[in-house]
């Protein structure tokens, strides 16, 4: 699944006409690198949740052929990472682990890889994750599993559970492997965050592992400075595999 419905405020006025998706970068823009790198790991089918513009996305997705089934999953209104999810739901009936993918995230991190973690680990969801500059990041135990999240900088960490002494705040990077399981254990309604349901969830008991990506090229196009940094790369290193 890509998750593209967002209305990438901080990128007007380009997206005032133009979803974020589909902003050039290089000579494509990130929805087609999204889904092609999807596919190229291993992906049969695709669904895009869509919200701003969203015809213009549908009419992109219908003149291109991608190597795969790609549906989409219109919102009538935004319904956050985990809301987009779960009104999703129905496309992963097959009962098959799948991934979950930010249209704004460009990495070459390895997406089969990361698929491949996940069915080894047995976790309810693994997250792609490194430890660079955040304001925000997770926080993983010594075994790798969610315990916390810091939502700032400068704030006091909420916990799973209770405190841990050596846990590691890392950075998410918009990239996630989930079991489908997840589905009957969300309790949550209407618009919210997977990272609220990923916390909950490990206060549950649920494994949610870290998958770290550190040596990986990992850049999002949240602002117009990000977004030229991400062409410049394109630019003098091309696409991702």
């Amino acid at each position: 699944m890509v998750l593209s419905a967002g209305l990438g405020t901080r990128l007007a006025p380009l997206t005032e006409s133009t979803p974020k998706a589909l902003i050039p970068v290089g000579a494509t823009c990130m929805l087609d690198i999204v889904i092609r790198r999807l596919v190229r790991a291993g992906a049969d089918a695709v669904i895009v949740n869509v919200f701003h513009l969203a015809d213009q996305i549908a009419d992109f997705i219908r003149g291109r052929d991608f190597g795969a089934r790609v549906e989409l999953s219109r919102e009538s209104v935004l319904l956050d990472t985990g809301g987009g999810l779960k009104q999703a739901a129905w496309f992963f009936a097959d009962g098959r682990p799948f991934l979950l993918h930010n249209v704004d995230v460009f990495s070459d991190i390895d997406l089969a890889d990361l698929y491949r973690t996940h069915l080894r680990g047995g976790a309810l969801a693994t997250l792609a994750v490194s430890e660079r500059p955040s304001r925000r990041g997770f926080l993983f135990d010594a075994q790798g599993r969610l315990c916390g999240w810091r939502g700032d900088a400068d704030a006091a960490p909420r916990w799973a559970r209770g405190p841990v002494a050596d846990a590691r705040e890392l950075a998410f990077n918009g990239v996630h492997a989930v079991s489908p399981e997840i589905f009957a254990r969300m309790s949550e309604t209407g618009a919210f965050s997977i990272s609220r349901t990923y916390l909950r969830l490990a206060a549950e008991g649920a494994a949610v592992r870290a998958f770290r990506t550190d040596s990986r090229c990992y850049k999002d196009m949240g602002s117009p400075e990000k977004l030229e940094a991400v062409r410049a790369y394109v630019a003098a290193n091309g696409l991702p595999d």
